[in-house]
């Protein structure tokens, strides 16, 4: 059974933090890696950040320093922890599962390594 739910989005002022989570199903939780992404109006989906079966977890550079994805094996469910938002982090944020050797281990898989996908929730963030 596949299933990705994401939650936790809505509006922030510049400066401020949202926790997003993704409640995956047993199948969908056990992929090779899960990730967060997200997609500003007009945009192209973008990475944010990815964490390994093993626990290894890499980020996009606008997410370095600000962003921290995580998990709860025992909950199935994927974390994404924004601190500090700017109104440049306004998009749809979706979380993803994958299976299969990633093209790197220093940099997430970008989205076509994905195979399941939420539904996204919005992040807006005010100036």
């Amino acid at each position: 059974q596949v299933r990705l739910v994401e939650s936790g989005g809505g509006s922030v002022q510049s400066g401020g933090s949202l926790r997003l989570s993704c409640s995956a199903s047993e199948y969908t939780f056990g992929g090779d890696a899960m990730g967060w992404f997200r997609q500003p109006p007009g945009e192209d989906r973008e990475t944010v950040a990815n964490i390994m079966r093993d626990g290894t977890k890499t980020y996009a550079d606008p997410a370095k320093g600000r962003f921290t994805i995580s998990r709860d094996i025992a909950d199935h469910t994927l974390y994404l922890e924004m601190n500090n938002l700017s109104p440049e982090d306004t998009a749809m944020y979706y979380c993803a599962a994958g299976w299969g050797p990633v093209p790197s281990r220093d940099t997430p898989p970008p989205p076509v390594y994905y195979s399941y996908w939420g539904q996204g929730t919005q992040v807006t963030v005010s100036s």
